[in-house]
């Protein structure tokens, strides 16, 4: 299923909310807060090793990124730096792997999950794998895995293959109604 640009603006807390899970590891998050930018970023876990041969940093056991608003959840990150050594991709998973972030002072929470969220600095392709899900201020997407591109800022969301036809495995969105249209009535 694709998604075009009218939804893409309706629904720009997905957006948002995709690019805060991979461009936490990179930044500071260039689409929250503007305060949270200024934030100091606290990073705890259980492991943490760096291979500087094979570029890779790994973070594992009950990994918690903060930065503002900002908080990354995952049973473990992996960072892999490319020859120049900056970061070419970032992998989080988990028991689903979380983040939250305010990305605009007039929404709520943006909250996301998925099993696998891999975030490729190089294409700027963030992949949610694994029953993921986006959720803000009523409006939310649900699918198998949803693919955001931050050059076209388009977005695919792709359900699993289902026999029996059921909603299950399928890709949903929830849009709220709009509460500050009015509509006119019979003598308007």
């Amino acid at each position: 299923m694709y998604l075009t640009k009218p939804f893409l603006m309706k629904q720009s807390f997905l957006i948002k909310a995709i690019c805060t899970a991979g461009l936490m590891g990179l930044s500071a998050a260039a689409f929250a807060l503007p305060s949270d930018r200024n934030q100091p970023i606290s990073l705890v876990a259980d492991k943490a090793t760096y291979n500087e041969a094979a570029g890779v940093t790994t973070y594992s056991g009950n990994v918690i990124i903060e930065q503002g608003t900002m908080k990354l959840q995952a049973a473990s990150i992996v960072a892999q730096l490319n020859k120049n050594k900056q970061i070419s991709t970032i992998t989080a998973t988990g028991g689903p792997a979380k983040f939250q972030q305010q990305v605009d002072t007039a929404k709520g929470v943006a909250r996301g999950e998925a099993q696998k969220i891999i975030y490729n600095a190089e294409t700027g392709i963030i992949n949610l794998i694994g029953n993921a899900y986006l959720y803000q201020d009523g409006a939310s997407i649900r699918s198998s895995s949803l693919k955001y591109s931050m050059n076209k800022g388009d977005i695919e969301a792709s359900g699993s293959s289902n026999s029996t036809g059921s909603a299950k495995g399928r890709v949903q969105i929830i849009i709220p109604p709009n509460s500050t249209k009015s509509f006119p009535g019979a003598r308007d």
